[in-house]
């Protein structure tokens, strides 16, 4: 575990961007992938044919999830400790605003499971006809949707202050804080848009763009970490020395 043990170290690095990029890759495929093949738009029936016919994919996709939340755990742990000599304030607000994400996360699974239980078994809800069930069904996927609206609130406060403590440091280009920053703000536009202003077509354009910073930045200073590796600067090690 000598690895985990020296936040300014190079394995130190590379291990928490393999943390952040397998949160990139199993979100990819719980967030992203997976409701674009099980949820079918304004019809509650078929997604709940759906759930059925590609259950064992939908249950990947909790399984996913999970995968992401034990991630980030690790990532929010790595990245606290690795900031924490620039601002030990900020950094743990860094990492308090992505635990939040991370709880809020947790909660929604509540709902994807309730709606798993509607559509599979016959013994949930036995008074209510079959599409009663399945617009229940829809609610819950709606009401797990909604939960995402939350978490890119907390999420978009984490990336202010990443990005922030990113320019502070002198172990990063810059160009991966005022991505994290800027681009962040595509996440809070995000729920802004789905939540309150969804027939405001230029804020879905710009969130849009907001959101692509944000992505590339992310991916960037993951794939920096792991492949880069960067170790402390030899006066800040002769410093913590």
């Amino acid at each position: 575990m000598q690895s985990f043990s020296d936040p300014m170290s190079s394995s130190y690095a590379r291990w928490t961007g393999a943390f952040y990029l397998g949160i990139a890759i199993a979100g990819g495929f719980s967030i992203a992938y997976v409701p674009s093949q099980i949820v079918v738009q304004n019809d509650a029936a078929a997604t709940v044919a759906n759930i059925v016919g590609k259950n064992g994919l939908y249950h990947l996709g909790i399984a996913g999830d999970v995968v992401v939340m034990v991630f980030e755990l690790f990532a929010v742990a790595m990245l606290y400790f690795m900031f924490r000599n620039v601002s030990k304030t900020l950094s743990f607000a860094a990492a308090m605003a992505r635990l939040s994400m991370v709880s809020v996360m947790s909660a929604m699974l509540f709902f994807h499971a309730g709606a798993d239980l509607l559509a599979q078994s016959d013994q949930v809800m036995t008074n209510f006809s079959a599409a009663q069930r399945a617009d229940l069904t829809g609610l819950f996927l709606e009401m797990h949707r909604a939960g995402v609206w939350i978490w890119q609130i907390f999420f978009t406060m984490h990336l202010l202050l990443l990005g922030y403590l990113v320019l502070r440091s002198d172990r990063f280009p810059s160009i991966f804080g005022y991505g994290l920053m800027i681009g962040g703000m595509g996440y809070v536009l995000d729920s802004a848009f789905a939540f309150a202003f969804t027939d405001v077509a230029w804020l879905g354009t710009l969130r849009i763009g907001f959101l692509a910073i944000v992505t590339l930045s992310e991916i960037g200073f993951a794939l920096w970490l792991f492949i880069r590796a960067p170790q402390a600067p030899t006066t800040l090690k002769g410093a913590m020395a």
